[in-house]
């Protein structure tokens, strides 16, 4: 019987992913780190009171995931497991290297996590379950050492922005093309001679590094790879008993935003649930190459988080700018004082034209202020948070 675990072990043990990096001093944050810090777990819980003494899991923690978050929430208590015994001898190196007391590392399948005897509040696992051969099983493990209240960070690939991957894919099997270096070298050479046109020309195109050996390995020779739909990643959390909370970055996913606010379609889209938005938004775009989402414990973790602008409450809500936002002030358009452009969307649509008055509005977000004393109506706060420029602390 093939053995899908001892294959993907073996596979990250030749070709550890991301590649190995001897130093974090470029992961260092250059912005007030507080506030990168409180923007992040407001994202995560909105209506808890901002602490950083948490404890978190990151579940296939590669060669610097674990270390990363060590770094950036130093009073937090940080565990990383992987299959690999050669990620986790990296992620000891960087810890060794900065001091990482709060960091814990361990060479542990996801699948048995429960071994840890611990609970936490905030689980990680970012490009690992769609490489399982029983996801279903690995987020259920997760899922028993999620204390209440917690919260996950998950992301899985999908299938629409991954055709030409899995084009390529069935071109290596098809060729016998394994992970070995003399494969991978002939293969990146033959990636050059792409006719123009193929489905994977574009993210060639717009992901360089792909190119790189372990990068390319994972994408085209992974003894193992699953992709979910929308309405597939939605069905995966509930199953597992958790509830869905949002997409770590929703404004691709709404009809609100971007060209998809422009449609002939939009009124149909509006009149939609959310899930089938989500879906009908992800198949329009036809190129999302992951989901990335939060999920709530499902016993309770999520009730009362939910961001709702139905009700004067979002008055009460204090809004707290997005760190990796900035506001564009060049070549405007007329009648148009700034641009807001959150530089983790890849959709080139996504952005936000401000007049003077919101612009004034944005302006006076300091992370303190309530909405309601900011003086802004509450179209324009509810599309800053579609929009993915602030998140809310509730309360």
């Amino acid at each position: 019987m093939r053995d899908v675990t001892a294959e993907v072990r073996e596979f990250y043990e030749h070709y550890p992913y991301p590649p190995p990096i001897e130093s974090l001093d470029r992961q260092r944050p250059q912005q007030d780190v507080t506030h990168r810090r409180r923007a992040e777990y407001h994202l995560l819980w909105p209506a808890r009171p901002f602490r950083e003494n948490f404890s978190i899991l990151v579940a296939g923690c590669g060669t610097s995931q674990a270390a990363k978050y060590a770094l950036r929430w130093p009073a937090a208590r940080i565990v990383g497991i992987d299959i690999s015994a050669a990620s986790i001898e990296s992620t000891i190196r960087l810890q060794c290297r900065h001091q990482l007391a709060n960091l814990d590392a361990r060479e542990l399948p996801l699948e048995r996590v429960r071994e840890l005897g611990k609970q936490f509040d905030l689980i990680v696992c970012t490009g690992v379950l769609h490489h399982l051969a029983d996801p279903d099983a690995g987020l259920a493990a997760l899922r028993e050492v999620l204390a209440p209240g917690g919260a996950m960070h998950l992301m899985v690939y999908a299938p629409y922005g991954r055709r030409g991957i899995y084009v390529l894919q069935e071109f290596c099997r098809r060729l016998g093309l394994t992970a070995n270096d003399t494969d991978i070298r002939d293969l990146v050479s033959a990636l050059r001679l792409l006719p123009a046109g193929h489905p994977l020309e574009t993210l060639l195109r717009h992901a360089p590094d792909f190119r790189d050996a372990a990068a390319l390995a994972d994408a085209l020779l992974h003894p193992r790879d699953r992709a979910y739909s929308v309405p597939e990643a939605l069905r995966f959390v509930q199953d597992a008993g958790l509830a869905f909370g949002r997409w770590i970055r929703q404004a691709p996913y709404s009809p609100c935003c971007g060209v998809l606010a422009r449609l002939p379609l939009t009124s149909r889209f509006a009149n939609l649930p959310l899930p089938s938005q989500y879906a009908a938004a992800e198949l329009f775009r036809g190129t999302m190459i992951r989901h990335s989402l939060i999920a709530h414990d499902g016993d309770g973790g999520g009730r009362g988080t939910r961001i709702d602008f139905a009700t004067a409450d979002w008055k009460e809500y204090v809004p707290i700018r997005v760190p990796d936002t900035v506001c564009v002030h060049e070549r405007l358009p007329d009648r148009v004082a700034g641009i807001l452009i959150n530089r983790n969307h890849t959709f080139t649509d996504l952005l936000l034209p401000l007049s003077e008055d919101e612009h004034r509005w944005f302006d006076a977000i300091d992370g303190v202020r309530r909405a309601g004393e900011i003086g802004a109506p509450r179209e324009f706060m509810e599309r800053l948070w579609w929009y993915d420029q602030v998140v809310f602390a509730i309360g």
